[in-house]
């Protein structure tokens, strides 16, 4: 079960991926638009610094690919947990319900980002990502190698 626990990591790195390449095509051609020249510009430059500069709506996926290096970084050593101590069906189908949720969250925040209808998005994840870090725990602190020996 430790593969099927991992694949939707697997899945959600790639996702996360694919918001990076969104994001630059979205934000150089909206870039260029906007006549700003990049290397003329201060060294150290961030992507905050084109807000208000640029469309919100080409923001948005900015937004959402900060999202992904965020709470995600709680659901990998959560799942890598399940993984090496044993994952059951529930660990597995909450993971893949957490990452199906973060793509239909990135999708939405990147096009529409209706703040309540995406805060409902996330908090519905959270409550998987929630289930997940109680299994990690419990398999940990109650985990008795003697009992099986």
């Amino acid at each position: 079960m430790q593969a099927q626990m991992l694949a939707p990591a697997a899945i959600l790195i790639a996702w996360s991926l694919v918001m990076l390449f969104w994001v630059a095509g979205t934000r150089f051609p909206a870039i260029a638009k906007s006549g700003i020249d990049i290397k003329a510009g201060p060294p150290g430059g961030r992507g905050q610094n084109l807000e208000g500069v640029l469309p919100d709506k080409v923001n948005w996926k900015a937004h959402n690919y900060a999202h992904l290096m965020e709470q995600p970084t709680i659901f990998y050593p959560a799942v890598i947990i399940i993984a090496l101590m044993g994952a059951s069906q529930w660990d597995v189908l909450a993971a893949w319900f957490y990452v199906g949720l973060r793509i239909v969250h990135s999708v939405y925040q990147a096009t529409v980002n209706v703040v309540m209808v995406r805060f409902t998005i996330f908090f519905v994840s959270t409550l998987a990502l929630i289930y997940l870090a109680i299994r990690a725990i419990a398999l940990t602190l109650f985990h008795n190698p003697g009992v099986l020996a």
